[in-house]
C-alpha cells in the first residue's frame, strides 16, 4: 500500500539540494515554519527525506521497534565509506550479535583508562600555543582527535608508525569533509556511490592500512595484555566463541574513525569559540578545572 508523503517545499529538487548542501539549518528552519513539524525534502539523488521536528516523534522514532525503524537501511549512505560490515549499516540479529561483541570494549572504565591518552594529547597541543598568535581550530582539533583515536582505539604509540599512518587517514578524511566533493557525489543516484570512482579511491589506502593493521595486531604476542580498542575487539567471542573477521574488524575501525574524529573536533572548536565569546562561562570553566568536580565543564 502507497501512501503520500507529508508536503515540503515546492522547489525544484535541484534547488532543494543546493539549499540542504550550503545552507541546511535556514533551509530546514524555513520548511519547518511553513510545513509544521512533519515535512518532506526530495533531494536530485532521488532520495525523499521526511523531517520530524517535534520532541515526541524523535522519541518514538530512536525508542521504536527495530524491525520497523531500521537503522541499518537509513543509513545506507554511509556504506561506501564505513563498510557493509559496519554496526551501523547492520539490522536486526547482525546488528544485535555485532554490537554485543563491541560493547565490552567500551565499558565504563575501560573508557577511563584512555584518560591519560587524551590528557597528553591535550597538554602537547597547547604547548604550541603562544599568546596573540590566530590559531586555526577546526584543524588543531582534528589532529588533537586524530591522535587520540590512533592511540586509543587503534593502539598505536610508536612515533614512526603514528607519522606513517596519520596521512593515510587525513587523506580520506579530508576527501569525506570536503562540501565540494560530496555535492558532486550526491548528485548521482545512492546506488551508485559505493562505485563512485574518486570515493574509492580516496578511501582504500585508509580500508587497506586498516586492514593490514587488524591482520597484523591479530598475530600480536602481547594481543591479550593490551587494552586498546582494537586489541579489545580482536579478543570478543559470542556465546559460540566466535569473533569478529578482519573485514569485521576493518569496518568498525572505519566507523569509530569516521563518527569519533570530526564530530568530536567539530565540537571542541565550538567549545573554544563560545567560551572566547562568553567570558562569564570561561571563569566558570576555569574555576571548575581547578577547583570543582568537572561537572560544568561536562555541560560546556
Amino acid at each position: 500500500m502507497s501512501r503520500q508523503l507529508p508536503h515540503g517545499p515546492p522547489w525544484p529538487t535541484s534547488v532543494q539540494t543546493l539549499a540542504w548542501i550550503t545552507r541546511p539549518k535556514p533551509f530546514l528552519r524555513r520548511a519547518h515554519a511553513r510545513y509544521g513539524d512533519v515535512f518532506t525534502v526530495k533531494l536530485l539523488s532521488g532520495e525523499n527525506f521526511v523531517m520530524f521536528a517535534h520532541p515526541d516523534a524523535v522519541k518514538e522514532i530512536l525508542t521504536g521497534d527495530p524491525e520497523v525503524f531500521r537503522a541499518g537501511e537509513g543509513n545506507r549512505a554511509l556504506l561506501p565509506v564505513v563498510g557493509s560490515r559496519s554496526v551501523l549499516e547492520l539490522d536486526g540479529a547482525e546488528h544485535l550479535q555485532t554490537r554485543r561483541l563491541m560493547l565490552p570494549s567500551f565499558h565504563g572504565e575501560r573508557m577511563q583508562s584512555y584518560r591519560a591518552i587524551i590528557e597528553e594529547a591535550a597538554e602537547r597541543e597547547v604547548a604550541t600555543w603562544h599568546d596573540g598568535e590566530a590559531i586555526p581550530l577546526a584543524r588543531r582539533m582534528q589532529e588533537v582527535t586524530l591522535e587520540v583515536i590512533m592511540r586509543a582505539v587503534f593502539g598505536v604509540d610508536d612515533p614512526r608508525e603514528l607519522g606513517e599512518l596519520r596521512p593515510r587517514l587525513m587523506r580520506a578524511l579530508a576527501w569525506i569533509t570536503d562540501t565540494g566533493k560530496l555535492t558532486r557525489l550526491i548528485l548521482h543516484p545512492p546506488e551508485t556511490w559505493p562505485e563512485y570512482q574518486p570515493l574509492k579511491q580516496a578511501l582504500a589506502p585508509m580500508h587497506e592500512t586498516l586492514l593490514e593493521e587488524a591482520r597484523r595486531r591479530r598475530a600480536a604476542p602481547d594481543l591479550e595484555e593490551r587494552e586498546d580498542v582494537l586489541s579489545m575487539l580482536l579478543q570478543a567471542r559470542d556465546e559460540d566463541g566466535n569473533g569478529l573477521s578482519d573485514e569485521d574488524l576493518r569496518d568498525q575501525l572505519v566507523t569509530l574513525l569516521i563518527a569519533g574524529h570530526e564530530t568530536t573536533a567539530t565540537a571542541l572548536g565550538w567549545a573554544f569559540e563560545r567560551l572566547l565569546r562568553h567570558p562569564e562561562a570561561m571563569r566558570l570553566a576555569v574555576e571548575d578545572a581547578h577547583d570543582g568536580d568537572g561537572a560544568y565543564l561536562d555541560a560546556v
